[in-house]
């Protein structure tokens, strides 16, 4: 049976059907327009995400049913243009919910005067099938080991939610931090990217520094520098520390020489030195490109020893396609490169021997200096997704690996270009 009232916190994630039950996308957002007096708002429409990622507009006078698990449409005909806000619109789930309001409702009296939190809004289908916002929940402010109780209250009884009042800063973002969970940090900087700028300023502030930093490392690189600018310097420059050292330099590389020179300073000198190494090379060349911190290895290290090591979760895949083999020091810049064997091999072999008898020694190593255009002839003449890149003394610097290659081939904008997504199946 369709629904007439309905709370916009259960529509997230909705399948999204045309007439003839062929999906559509997922809904993400409830777009509300909302009035400057307490008269109740009107639903304009849904944000839909498409399969290819592009988020649309919906009207809600398309809406014929929402129905426990679905939403269904009286059209399979919908616009494919992006949605953008218009003037007076706002988004029920990256916007509104979060929200610090007041509520004076004469039927809850402890409730006047507290500053509470907006949970979830209810919204009713009219008469005349438009959808309103009627109804509002809320929360006190959560203390630890204790969760408050949510009260559902009339909307004309909430104050606090004018556009204006939204647009205020330090607004929680619990519920938005909700929808993360779990997801891959290239997903989480998408979705972040489509969030107001005030919002998406909010989100980060509240990550975790390691969560941010995996966050950021997939934005663009202006985007990356304008999130990085609304930071403290302090929590910059701890940001900086947990990116990858081949990340933060190409971020590092995007600032002024002495705003840059201001962070690295901040930073634990562990975390700066592989950094500064990384800066004095061009970014298109194998030193700018590689990153510091492989798998590498003695030669006595086990082939046991070695499987564990490549699975490190923390690893991207490409890293853990091949460790390296040198003499102590191992850390890079490490002692002679003696060589580097392929997982593969590693697979192969009992767990007792050591990588020190399988190591190839044939695969030419790269030099730092060594062009773009020269590192993918490299890659794809020999097969690889990872390649070594020692100095002129034969001391392992680093690897360069694929994902890294690609970053710098695409343009600029491949974020923005969904015919990139097109044939991607996503399993929401």
């Amino acid at each position: 049976m369709a629904a007439t009232r309905v709370y916009v916190a259960r529509l997230a994630g909705l399948v999204v059907l045309g007439p003839d039950g062929e999906s559509i996308g997922r809904v993400r957002d409830v777009v509300v327009a909302i009035r400057y007096d307490r008269q109740q708002p009107r639903i304009h429409g849904l944000v839909v995400e498409l399969p290819t990622r592009r988020r649309i507009f919906v009207p809600i006078l398309r809406v014929t049913a929402i129905e426990p698990g679905v939403v269904t449409l009286n059209t399979g005909t919908v616009s494919l243009r992006r949605f953008t806000q218009r003037p007076g619109e706002m988004l029920a789930l990256a916007q509104i919910v979060d929200s610090a309001v007041r509520v004076e409702d004469p039927d809850l009296p402890d409730l006047a005067g507290v500053d509470v939190v907006v949970v979830d809004l209810g919204m009713e289908q009219t008469r005349t099938r438009d959808w309103r916002v009627t109804r509002v929940a809320v929360r006190g402010h959560r203390r630890i080991g204790r969760r408050r109780t949510v009260h559902v209250v009339d909307w004309i009884h909430v104050s606090g939610l004018t556009p204006t009042e939204i647009d205020q800063p330090g607004q929680e973002v619990t519920q938005l931090l909700e929808q993360f969970e779990g997801l891959r940090p290239a997903d989480v900087a998408h979705l972040l990217r489509e969030l107001p700028e005030k919002r998406r300023i909010e989100v980060a502030i509240a990550l975790d520094d390691e969560r941010l930093a995996d966050v950021v490392q997939e934005l663009p690189d202006d985007e990356q520098v304008d999130l990085l600018g609304h930071l403290e310097v302090r929590r910059a420059a701890d940001v900086l520390e947990a990116m990858d050292p081949d990340d933060a330099a190409d971020l590092l590389g995007e600032l002024p020489v002495s705003e840059a020179e201001s962070l690295l300073a901040l930073m634990d000198p562990e975390e700066s030195e592989p950094v500064r190494r990384l800066l004095e090379h061009s970014p298109y060349s194998a030193g700018g490109l590689m990153t510091p911190k492989p798998v590498i290895l003695t030669p006595s290290t086990t082939v046991a020893e070695a499987l564990a090591r490549v699975r490190n979760p923390d690893l991207t895949p490409a890293l853990a396609s091949m460790v390296f083999v040198v003499r102590p020091p191992t850390a890079t810049p490490t002692g002679r490169y003696l060589g580097s064997v392929h997982i593969q091999q590693l697979l192969r072999e009992p767990p007792a021997h050591l990588v020190g008898g399988i190591l190839d020694a044939e695969l030419a190593p790269l030099r730092p200096d060594v062009p773009l255009a020269a590192v993918t002839r490299y890659f794809a003449t020999y097969n690889l997704v990872c390649g070594p890149v020692v100095d002129e003394e034969n001391h392992l610097l680093g690897a360069v690996s694929v994902d890294d290659v690609l970053d710098h081939l695409l343009p600029d904008d491949w974020r923005d270009q969904e015919e990139l997504h097109e044939g991607i199946v996503r399993h929401d």
